[in-house]
């Protein structure tokens, strides 16, 4: 059965926009981690990202000094205070995945857009420009003072609406970010894209989606350029 939400919310990096924290630290690194344990490297800086924004909120440029920092001292690598200037100011420039922009655009003028992102809000707008698409409303972790996965940001997202999650449908690329709270707040839907950067969990009742532009169908609006059938993550 189709989704019919009042809203339907999104999270950014990795979803919309292609998160390139990853390949950046790569490039950043290359002269200093060999080619071998390059992975374990870019592996624990992912995972500290993510232990950074589990505590008190904090700005984003700490979030990723943090965990460079640390990635860089349990790997034995140098560590560069420029280092981290360059991740945070390569965020603006990432660009949207492919066929976002245009299911976007397909899905507004039917359910409005809600952005929900781990971002600042000097940050956030240039990534929310090469979305193109008009959004209701864009959120983020600086206005709620918590990070995704912590449920605070997303009851600050339901106060701002003045709207509940039995009445919402939430999109994201990330079940340790996003789903698992998604589901343990009881929001009406919630639909996994696979971007191949983080496995599928059974368990969460999300809709597994391998092309954003089966999301349309996920919620019974017509969109000819779906291509793919859905697949249900128990």
């Amino acid at each position: 059965m189709p989704f019919k939400p009042k809203f339907i919310s999104f999270d950014c990096y990795g979803t919309l926009i292609n998160f390139e924290m990853g390949p950046t630290a790569k490039k950043l690194f290359d002269d200093r981690v060999p080619a071998d344990r390059m992975p374990a490297f870019l592996e624990s800086f992912r995972y500290y990202r993510l232990d950074e924004v589990l505590g008190e909120w904090k700005p984003f440029f700490n979030v990723v000094e943090n965990s460079i920092q640390r990635a860089c001292k349990a790997h034995g690598v140098e560590y560069r205070p420029s280092d981290a200037i360059a991740l945070y100011d390569a965020v603006p420039t990432w660009q949207p995945h492919p066929n976002v922009v245009e299911t976007l655009e397909a899905i507004a003028p039917h359910v409005p857009l809600v952005i929900l992102s781990n971002s600042m809000v000097d940050l956030i707008p240039a990534s929310v420009a090469h979305l193109k698409a008009p959004f209701h409303a864009v959120y983020t972790a600086e206005e709620a003072r918590a990070y995704k996965p912590r449920a605070q940001i997303f009851e600050y997202m339901f106060d701002q609406l003045g709207c509940g999650p039995e009445q919402m449908v939430h999109v994201s690329s990330s079940f340790r970010y996003d789903l698992m709270t998604a589901c343990d707040l009881g929001f009406m839907g919630r639909a996994f894209i696979d971007r191949a950067h983080e496995p599928a969990c059974d368990g969460y009742g999300a809709k597994r989606l391998t092309d954003i532009r089966q999301l349309p169908g996920l919620l019974g609006l017509d969109f000819p350029a779906q291509t793919a059938t859905t697949k249900r993550v128990a």
